[in-house]
Order: structure tokens, then C-alpha cells, then sequence
């Protein structure tokens, strides 16, 4: 007789596969990478648009700062008007040094100082001033449209303008750096608007008044014609506006970092961007934990009034009990809780008829410093959140009537005899 094993049955279904969530993850970092090169072109179409340029005195942009009018005018009174971006192409001609931006190297102005005899200086750059040689500084940034009169300026394009509006710069000049006209201010807070120096080819006229300049404001009382008789002394002007990134511009810090240092800021920012990815995989999905420990309400109380006592800090013992009254009495008196305190106080003691200077000591009060003074300040505020239950309540009796004593007891009968009873 052979005996027979019951095999457990075994399960030929396929088990359930385990769902792979690394495709959302990936899925995510690749619309991170297509929406940042996005952004990238779009970027990069803005910054090579063509369109009218917004920068100050351009030449070739008709908006209200650029100065495409008085070009047009120029080249209508016969000066023939050339932009050049490079100083190599500047001639013996007059030449408008337009530095609004500040990134003429002062090299280069050096060198426009002494081959150039005519020059016209836009700049706020005082390393430009130094090498034109021009004394002044930068003083003030003039925004009123206020005009002032040049009619005994020594400048002769100034006196014929008669009078020229002062936005611009100010400059600070002393009295033997040169020619000064086109002042604002008075005393030790005047200013000067144009400014005209000798150089080592000629002269250097440096304009601060640039609303002479500008399509909004060149015909506004004589501006245009001083920026004719600056501009419009030649046959041609060599209107010079130095770009940044070029051999004429000042060095700027990336320039006189070493080249390694843009690769190697590269390289760390490569580094800190896997290491966010990294550590984020690691970290996994949130969870939420269910505290082990719940602390009552009464212990955290109990610790935190030990702790007052151990510091012997009654005053702010005390201060915890006024608030929390302050709050309760409130909202009995039926006040919000944005109530401010002396809302309490003045509906408190019209509740109870008690003077309101006594509802005041007793929920706002001073310092204590002993511990009869805490109690009897807790004792006052039990007694005064009763009285306001009572007063809203309808039990309590009128303010102006006393309450009467309660009568005694009869004393009992006893036995005249001795020993006697009662």
C-alpha cells in the first residue's frame, strides 16, 4: 500500500507586474530640457531683433530719447552725418563722442584727445573726463525741463541758442577748468551744463544738457540750435558711439577673468544640477507619520507654568492669565476677537457698573513682584470674569444698591438652671 503526498497547488498565474514610475520621472525632466531650450531661442530672437533701438541718443531711432530729428536736420543744412562704431575711422573732422553708455576705455579716449581738434563729449565716465583732460565730475542727474539763459556764454553755439533746457547731468567744474555755461542750482550745489576745455589737438566741448539732443525736446527753446552750432561746424561729423564687447570698449570683469573661469562656472553648475537630481531621487515620495506621543493640553500647560515658576517670572505669569481673560471676557460681552483691549475694558465696566479705571488694573495692571501680588492678581480676575457672566446673565444686583447682609442665625434658647439644656 503506497502512500500518498497532498502537494500544495501551485499557482501558474503570472504574477502582477510591479508598475515602473520612472517614466513620469523622466518624462518630466525632458519637458524641464525642452521648455529651457525654448525659452533659449526666444531669447536669443529677442536680443538680435532688428527693430528701433530704445538706447539714449541714437542716431537712427525716431522715439522721443533717440535723436534720428536732429540728424536729419544736420544732413538737410548740408553735414553730411557718418556713424562709425570704431575710432580708427575718426578723421580731422568734428566728432561727436556719444559715451552715454560708459564703455569708452579711457586709451582710446587719450588717444581721440590728441588727433581730434574738435570734439563734442556725452559721458558720465569720469575715468573719459580725465583723459579728455576735462575738470569736472558728475555732480547731480537734472530731470526738470527748466530752460536757462546762455545769451553771455562764452561757448559761441551757446550764445546763439539764447536759451537751452537743463535735463541732463550736472556737472561740478571748478572756476579755472575752462568755459562753464548752462548752470542750475545756486551756491555750493550749482551746477553746469555744458563745459569747454582745450586739448592737446584742439578743444573737447562736454555737453551735459542732452535734451538739445533728443526728438522730444529739440525744439524746445534754442536746443537746436546749439546742437547745430556744436554739430554742424563741418562739412562732416563723425558721430562715434563706442560699443561694448569691442577694442575700443573698457575691459569688463569677464574679460579680465581668466578664460578658464567661465568653464569651470559651467562645469559647477552641471555638478549642482545632478546633485539636486540625485539627492531627489534618493529622498522618495512624502510620507505622512502619525506621531507616536500625544502631548494633553494640560501637561503642555503644567511645563510651561513650571517653567515660570522656576524663572520666578510673575509678571509674565500673570500677563498669560490677563490675555486669556482678556479673551474670554470678550466674547462674553459678545466682541470680536480683533477687539482691541480698551473695548473690553469699557464693556466690561458698563456691564458691571464698575469704575473703569478698577477693570483696567485688573486686565492690564503692572509688574509683580511678589507672589501674594500674582494670586491676588488671579484672585481679581476670577472675580471680574464672574461679574461679567453675571451682568450679561441678568443675575447680578443693581450697581447703585449694595447687597444686604444675609441675616444670622437666632441664638438657640437654654436652661437658667445650672447644667441646664438648650
Amino acid at each position: 500500500m503506497s502512500a500518498t503526498t497532498n502537494a500544495p497547488p501551485v499557482d501558474t498565474a503570472p504574477a502582477a507586474a510591479t508598475p515602473d514610475r520612472r517614466g513620469p520621472r523622466f518624462l518630466f525632466w525632458i519637458v524641464v530640457v525642452l521648455v529651457g531650450v525654448l525659452l533659449a531661442a526666444l531669447t536669443a530672437m529677442i536680443g538680435t531683433d532688428d527693430g528701433p533701438s530704445n538706447a539714449p541718443l541714437d542716431p537712427s531711432s525716431a522715439t522721443a530719447s533717440g535723436s534720428k530729428a536732429l540728424v536729419r536736420v544736420l544732413e538737410q543744412q548740408g553735414t553730411d552725418v557718418d556713424v562709425v562704431h570704431d575710432a580708427d575711422r575718426l578723421g580731422s573732422e568734428t566728432v561727436f563722442v556719444d559715451d552715454s553708455a560708459g564703455v569708452l576705455a579711457p586709451s582710446v579716449a587719450r588717444r581721440i584727445a590728441r588727433t581730434v581738434p574738435d570734439v563734442v563729449l556725452v559721458t558720465s565716465d569720469p575715468a573719459v573726463l580725465e583723459a579728455f583732460g576735462v575738470d569736472a565730475e558728475p555732480a547731480a542727474s537734472i530731470d526738470t525741463t527748466d530752460t536757462v539763459s546762455t545769451t553771455s556764454c562764452d561757448i559761441a553755439a551757446a550764445r546763439s541758442a539764447g536759451r537751452v533746457t537743463t535735463t541732463g547731468i550736472g556737472y561740478s567744474v571748478s572756476a579755472s577748468a575752462g568755459i562753464r555755461c548752462a548752470p542750475t542750482g545756486t551756491g555750493a550745489d550749482r551746477t553746469w551744463g555744458l563745459v569747454e576745455s582745450r586739448t592737446a589737438a584742439g578743444s573737447v566741448t562736454l555737453v551735459g544738457t542732452t535734451a538739445a539732443f533728443r526728438n522730444d525736446t529739440i525744439t524746445t527753446a534754442g536746443n537746436a540750435a546749439l546742437a547745430l552750432g556744436l554739430l554742424g561746424s563741418d562739412d562732416h561729423l563723425a558721430w562715434y558711439v563706442p560699443t561694448a564687447g569691442t577694442a575700443d570698449a573698457a575691459p569688463t570683469l569677464g574679460e579680465l577673468a581668466p578664460p578658464w573661469v567661465p568653464s569651470a562656472i559651467a562645469i559647477l553648475a552641471l555638478v549642482a544640477v545632478a546633485a539636486g537630481v540625485w539627492r531627489g531621487r534618493r529622498l522618495g515620495p512624502l510620507v505622512v507619520e502619525q506621531l507616536p506621543v500625544v502631548v494633553r493640553a494640560s501637561e503642555t500647560t503644567e511645563g510651561r507654568a513650571r517653567l515660570y515658576a522656576r524663572t520666578r517670572d510673575r509678571t509674565h505669569t500673570l500677563d498669560t492669565l490677563r490675555l486669556a481673560a482678556i479673551r474670554r471676557i470678550g466674547r462674553t460681552l459678545g466682541l470680536p476677537r480683533s477687539a482691541h483691549v480698551d473695548d473690553v475694558v469699557h464693556r466690561a465696566a458698563t456691564a458691571t457698573g464698575l469704575p473703569a479705571r478698577h477693570v483696567g488694573a485688573v486686565l492690564v495692571g503692572g509688574p509683580k513682584t511678589d507672589d501674594r501680588a500674582l494670586v491676588d492678581g488671579a484672585d481679581a480676575l476670577d472675580q471680574l470674569e464672574r461679574a461679567v457672566s453675571r451682568a450679561v446673565s441678568g443675575d447680578a444686583p443693581p450697581a447703585s444698591r449694595p447687597a444686604a447682609p444675609a441675616p444670622s442665625a437666632p441664638a438657640p434658647a437654654t436652661d437658667p438652671r445650672p447644667g441646664g439644656r438648650p
